[in-house]
């Protein structure tokens, strides 16, 4: 199929590079030309330098795959699409809007019978090659003609995709997906935490990570980020126990408060981050170690503490 990404952060980068690579046919669009240069310059994909020219370059049914930050960059591309593209196009916000949000902009773009889907996205910098999960809210009927897209983006043709929901239902899954991961890296960091302070057994990190990846029952991906982040500095000296959120904990938690459904441990772990911009200790340096890993977020160094 043919369809625009518009932008090309790490992750938008990267799902271009795998729709490229299975044959799909790529508008790349970014505010900063300098990364839609980057890309064209990698793989053969069509650069687009304005969304009128992003837009011009589709034939209809056009299908714009957006993946900027939530909040009012989103609004204004999403806004600014809704005036250059005609009935029967379809819009998908990849991005980790607000599902509030979501359904609002449907109901806009509906009523200019434009199509638009919701679609909670996971897999951070490791998607090119592992694939996505891919949580999609919306029509149907626009979801089965997209078919051939998620199929490629996702881990598998036919697992790690899936409708779960009308409009905004996907953003809420991710959502949900979201809050759940924080309180894993919580408890693992939390782990690792009380093993490295007792020192009398003097125990290896690493090898511990690496008996529990297998036949364990708490074997996961975010286990085996952990054991690649104890490989780079299993004292975690140049990490800063300083964690960042994306607000999507925020989110969850406060859906939590409106329907009334308790969610301790991921209120906690959000708690947790919050108190890392006030201490340092060594669970706080492995949330930290063990986001980077899976998202390519930045890491606060001690030494340039930057």
């Amino acid at each position: 199929m043919k369809l625009a990404i518009i932008g090309l952060g790490k992750m938008g980068a990267n799902m271009a590079r795998r729709l490229h690579l299975a044959g799909h046919d790529i508008v790349a669009f970014n505010r900063s030309p300098e990364k839609t240069n980057e890309l064209a310059k990698e793989i053969k994909v069509e650069p687009a330098y304005s969304l009128e020219e992003t837009v011009q370059k589709l034939d209809p049914p056009r299908i714009l795959w957006t993946m900027v930050p939530s909040g009012e960059t989103t609004e204004y591309i999403i806004s600014e699409l809704s005036n250059l593209i005609d009935p029967g196009d379809i819009i998908i916000d990849g991005g980790n809007s607000y599902y509030k949000d979501s359904i609002r902009r449907s109901g806009l773009l509906n009523r200019k019978k434009i199509s638009f889907l919701d679609v909670g996205v996971s897999g951070g910098i490791w998607g090119l090659t592992k694939g996505y999960s891919l949580m999609i809210g919306g029509e149907d009927k626009d979801i089965q003609y997209l078919k051939p897209i998620f199929r490629t983006l996702a881990p598998s043709e036919n697992n790690g995709w899936g409708r779960v929901g009308p409009a905004g239902a996907g953003h809420y899954t991710k959502m949900i997906h979201n809050g759940i991961e924080y309180g894993m890296m919580e408890a693992l960091a939390e782990g690792f935490d009380l093993l490295q302070a007792k020192k009398e057994f003097g125990f290896d990190l690493m090898n511990v990570a690496k008996i529990w990846q297998e036949g364990s029952v708490i074997r996961s991906w975010l286990l085996d980020l952990s054991v690649t982040s104890l490989e780079d500095d299993q004292s975690l000296s140049e990490t800063a126990g300083y964690v960042e959120d994306s607000g999507e904990g925020r989110w969850t938690i406060q859906e939590s408060i409106d329907l009334e459904v308790p969610t301790p441990v991921i209120t906690e772990s959000l708690y947790r981050r919050f108190s890392s911009r006030q201490s340092d200790n060594f669970a706080l340096k492995l949330l930290a170690a063990i986001r980077n890993k899976f998202g390519g977020h930045a890491i606060k160094s001690k030494r340039n503490n930057i």
